[in-house]
C-alpha cells in the first residue's frame, strides 16, 4: 500500500511553474484575460493539450476561469506566486549575504597585494594566495 502524503500549494505551485508552457500561458496572462484559443495560438499543440496545461495551473491556483456567455476568459491568480516569491527570499538573502562575503575577501586580496607590492596573479600555485615552494612542486 502506497502511503501518499498530503501535496502542500508551494509544492503544487512550483510542480505547474516546472513546465516551460505553463510560463508562457502565465506571463501572456499578467498583460490580462485571454480565451483557451488565444492561450493555444503561439503553441504548436492541439486545444485539449492547452487545456490540460490550464487544468494544472487551475489546480495550482494560478489561474481562474471565468464565464461570459461563450466565452471563458482565463485570468492570472498571482497569490500562489507571492507565496513561493515569499519562500525564496531566504535563499535570495542567502546569496546576497555569501556574494557580500566574497567582496569582502576579494577587497582583502587586494589590499593584501597593493601592501606586498604584488601587481597581479599569474597562472600556477602562486597565484593562488598560498605559500608554494619549488620543492613542493612535481
Amino acid at each position: 500500500m502506497v502511503n501518499k502524503m498530503p501535496v502542500d500549494r508551494l509544492t503544487t505551485t512550483f510542480a505547474a511553474l516546472a513546465d516551460p508552457t505553463r510560463r508562457a500561458i502565465l506571463l501572456r496572462l499578467a498583460s490580462g484575460e485571454a480565451s483557451v484559443t488565444e492561450l493555444a495560438q503561439p503553441f504548436e499543440m492541439s486545444l485539449p493539450a492547452v487545456s490540460k496545461h490550464l487544468k494544472v495551473l487551475e489546480r495550482a491556483g494560478l489561474i481562474a476561469r471565468g464565464r461570459d456567455a461563450q466565452w471563458r476568459p482565463c485570468r492570472l491568480q498571482a497569490g500562489p506566486l507571492k507565496d513561493a516569491d515569499d519562500w525564496l527570499e531566504q535563499y535570495r538573502r542567502f546569496w546576497e549575504e555569501s556574494f557580500d562575503r566574497l567582496d569582502d575577501y576579494l577587497r582583502e586580496l587586494q589590499r593584501e597585494e597593493k601592501e606586498h607590492g604584488r601587481t597581479g596573479r599569474k597562472g600556477g600555485p602562486e597565484g593562488w594566495g598560498k605559500t608554494w615552494h619549488k620543492k613542493a612542486l612535481p
